[in-house]
Formats: C-alpha cells, structure tokens, sequence
C-alpha cells in the first residue's frame, strides 16, 4: 500500500499539473495545488508565497512557467528549492526540457539540493494543438509555421501525468532521469494532416520562414518574453538531435506510449477542434 503523502503540485491547474493531481487524488493522496488563485496562493514572481505553500510538505511536482529555459528561472529554481528544504520537503520531481541545455541548469541545482529527486524531461506535447498556443491555428483551419523540417517525437500529457506520479510515489525513481517521448515523430504538416483526417476538415498547411513567423507574432502585439522564448524552443529544440525516441515510459510504466493519431482521435470527438470547451482528456 503507497504511503499517503501530503504533495504540493505547482502549476496544478495547468496541462500536465492538473492531470498530476487529479490522479493523486484517485489515489488517495492529499494534494495542494500552487497556484496564484489558491489558499495559501503560490506564485513564482513573489517569493513571499512559497513558504505558506511548502508549509507541511511531504513532496512537490515542479513545473516552472513559461519555461525552465527563460532568463530568472535558474534564480527561482535555487530560491524555491532552498526554502523546500528548509519547509522539511524531502522529495522533488522537476518538469524540464528534452534538449534544452537552459532547463539542465534548473537540473542540477535541484539535483544538488539535498533532497531525493526526480528529473522527467518531456518532449514537446502533443496537447500544445488542443490546449495552448497552436489550438488558435486549428480551430482557424490554417497552421502557418517554421521549420517543418524538424521531426518532433511528441509525448502526450496523459503519459507525463502518469511518470510523474510513479515518481513521486515510488522510491525507486529517486536520482532517475526519465527522457519521455511519443512512439514516432511528426513534422508540423504530418500534425496537421493527422489532426485534418481525424476532425474530416480541411486543415491547411504553410510552410514559412523563422522570419515571417516573428513578424505574424508581432503583428499579433505578443510579448518580447514570449517572442524570445518561441525563438529558443524553435531554434534550440527543434534540431536533428533532439528527435531520438526513448522508452523510459515503457521502462516506468510497462506499457507503450500514447501514439499521436490515438491522441487526435480523442480530441475529435471531444469537439475541441471544433471550438467546444470540454474537460480535459
């Protein structure tokens, strides 16, 4: 029987922090959730805020926003995981990066905090087309985006969800670095035909210039923090070298990843692409 445990999940209401605590939940464990709109509240830019969150702490799941690669996240890292320690927390799982040589900064500070850890680097997700920032272009019928030359091993949330709790519940991940991808990779034209054939709409495809993307996001008054931050993941992570597939969701959780088209099916007849606002799946 798995020792209950009291877990803070930062980010709890996010993609993958929501689904982390929804199954620690079912399983019988006591959750709190960090997040600005909660009691105590959490919020990585007041510092304030995380003594009253780590208060009675057992273990925490760790998701850094925007990005673990964005300039100040080394800072909060070092800063939160001091005060995690001296809160009494003994175990951390860290949500980074596959490829991001920034978030392996975050890595090692928590590594050398001196409490039990868990590092899971995630590939980029296969809910970034249904709960984030490429759900727009989907639901527009027209994706317009750079390097369709790169091959992505998306991973589904879903699996996140499920190695993170292995990990937070289970001992025998401490000192592990799990690496997690999906079962095949995808350029951005095979996502969008993927998702095209499973909503049986016509999703257009174009191919553009790093260029001609930063001038449609400026167009679209977005942040210089976020533009950096595009600029980064699509030039940094976005490379031949980061879409090697692993098996370490096989290897934590004895059985295959959740496949793209499995994903998309789903998400279909949820009616997400089709502008309905559903639960997430």
């Amino acid at each position: 029987m798995t020792k209950k445990q009291n877990i803070l999940v930062l980010g709890g209401k996010g993609k993958t922090g929501s689904r982390v605590a929804s199954r620690l939940v079912a399983k019988g464990q006591a959750v709190r959730i960090g997040s600005r709109s909660e009691t105590p509240s959490f919020d990585w830019e007041d510092s304030a805020t995380w003594a009253g969150a780590l208060e009675g702490m057992d273990s925490v799941y760790i998701t850094f926003q925007p990005d673990l690669a964005v300039p100040g996240a080394r800072e909060a890292i070092k800063g939160f995981t001091l005060r995690a320690v001296k809160s009494g927390v003994q175990k951390v799982v860290l949500l980074s990066g596959k490829g991001e040589k920034e978030a392996e900064k975050c890595e090692e500070i928590v590594k050398n905090s001196g409490l039990d850890w868990t590092i899971v680097r995630a590939s980029w997700f296969n809910q970034n087309f249904s709960e984030s920032f490429f759900l727009d272009p989907i639901l527009a019928g027209h994706v317009a985006l750079p390097k369709n030359e790169a091959k992505v091993p998306y991973v589904d949330a879903n699996d996140i969800a499920d190695v993170v709790v292995e990990a937070l519940l289970n001992e025998e991940h401490n000192g592990k670095t799990y690496e997690l991808t999906g079962p095949r990779t995808l350029t951005f034209s095979d996502v969008v035909k993927e998702i095209s054939t499973a909503t049986e709409k016509d999703i257009q495809f174009t191919s553009i210039s790093m260029e001609e993307y930063n001038a449609m996001m400026k167009e679209f008054q977005l942040p210089d923090s976020y533009l950096w931050l595009i600029n980064y993941l699509f030039e940094e992570v976005l490379v031949e070298s980061n879409s090697v597939i692993t098996n370490d969701i096989e290897k934590v959780l004895g059985r295959k990843p959740i496949d793209f088209s499995r994903y998309a099916n789903k998400v279909a007849q949820s009616g997400v692409w089709d502008g309905i606002e559903v639960e997430q799946l």
